[in-house]
């Protein structure tokens, strides 16, 4: 049987809406982390057969097919291609699906999947957000559509209503979420202390770390916060932060790895995708998960370290709830909403973090998994090896 192995992966930090990266073009920033990563793996970059990123709102900066315009702002090979892959909040995730797809099929050796997002040069959903509605809380890309309105009728389509649906539905109350929050924040201070990043991170001028955590905030600090929807439970202190960013990874072959002298240091043992109800939109990682599961064979209790994507706290919470895993296993460095989520980007993102924690803890598997736009989910479980 085939096999995509994890030969090397890297990110830039996380900077913060406004902060070290904000005026960073997002090519140049997608660029930084392709050269570095190429320069760490020790290939000819010739030899790489795709460039898979993820992004989204791809408009101005972030149009024209950033994976080929970040490709060639790194100064890489013109006769590597690159493609964009929009899955939302997965993008990237689903780029390392599309990578790692390539060469288990036998038809790539060589494969970059990664992603990157600039969302304080682009914000969310700019290309179709109105002024007058700066959250999205109204019309989107559902606007206008027929089949859509017939099928699901008025009701609202965002990420805010289908977080408020969540801590409805598993009674998930404001304090449990602040306190999950608190703790996200420790987590990931506690790994820049540690320097658990450092591995991973490739500094960008100087931007050497995460510029999200918030060392100084407390529970009474959040508690003072007003909801994001009037009579609602979710605030900004238990959302994802706006963040700027980019993510890289090379998958190869075994013959890759057998003529390019590499070393692997993961492989990819699954790859699945599932989708759910697009109004509550984001518990999806909970059936995508009971699936990936049913298909390996693997409970919980076979992964050593988890990563979902702390889009808001709800979205963890409710996983945590259906899935009885131990959450000492889960998000151990922090995750989003200290981190940052640089949408395109945070897929990518993630795995180069689960990968070099369960290299640092001596773990073996990794299970990934994040909401996405439309009610979707992507679970991928990698090997450390």
């Amino acid at each position: 049987m085939a096999e995509a192995y994890i030969v090397e992966a890297v990110r830039t930090p996380v900077g913060r809406r406004g902060g070290g990266l904000a005026a960073v073009h997002p090519a140049d920033l997608g660029a930084h982390a392709l050269k570095a990563l190429m320069e760490r793996a020790g290939v000819d970059p010739a030899a790489v057969e795709d460039v898979v990123l993820g992004c989204l709102d791809t408009v101005g900066p972030q149009a024209g097919d950033i994976a080929r315009t970040a490709w060639l702002a790194a100064g890489l090979p013109e006769e590597v291609p690159g493609v964009t892959v929009d899955r939302q909040c997965g993008s990237s995730q689903q780029a390392l699906h599309f990578a790692a797809q390539g060469v288990l099929s036998g038809t790539q050796d060589l494969v970059v999947a990664g992603g990157v997002q600039n969302m304080s040069m682009v914000p969310i959903a700019f290309a179709s957000r109105q002024a007058a509605d700066p959250l999205g809380l109204t019309g989107g890309p559902y606007a206008g559509s027929e089949g859509w309105r017939a099928r699901y009728g008025d009701r609202p389509v965002n990420q805010f209503h289908g977080a408020e649906l969540i801590a409805d539905k598993w009674d998930i109350s404001r304090r449990d979420m602040e306190e999950y929050a608190l703790r996200s924040h420790r987590r990931a201070a506690r790994a820049i202390d540690e320097g658990r990043f450092d591995r991973e991170i490739v500094p960008y001028g100087g931007v050497t770390a995460d510029e999200g955590p918030r060392r100084d905030t407390s529970l009474e600090k959040m508690a003072g916060l007003a909801p994001v929807v009037e009579g609602g439970r979710i605030t900004a202190a238990v959302s994802s932060q706006v963040s700027d960013g980019a993510s890289a990874m090379l998958l190869a072959s075994e013959r890759a790895v057998r003529e390019h002298g590499l070393v692997p240091r993961a492989r990819v043992h699954h790859l699945s995708v599932r989708g759910e109800d697009p109004i509550r939109m984001l518990s999806a990682p909970i059936p995508a998960t009971a699936y990936a599961l049913k298909k390996t064979g693997m409970t919980l209790d076979d992964i050593d370290l988890v990563e979902i994507n702390e889009a808001f706290a709800p979205v963890v919470l409710a996983w945590l709830k259906e899935t009885g895993a131990d959450p000492e296993k889960v998000n151990v460095n922090g995750g989003a909403i200290a981190l940052g989520h640089p949408l395109g980007a945070t897929g990518t993102r993630l795995a180069t973090t689960l990968l070099h924690e369960l290299e640092r803890t001596g773990g073996r598997y990794g299970l990934q998994t994040m909401c996405e736009g439309g009610g979707q989910a992507n679970v991928t479980i990698i090997e450390r090896l």
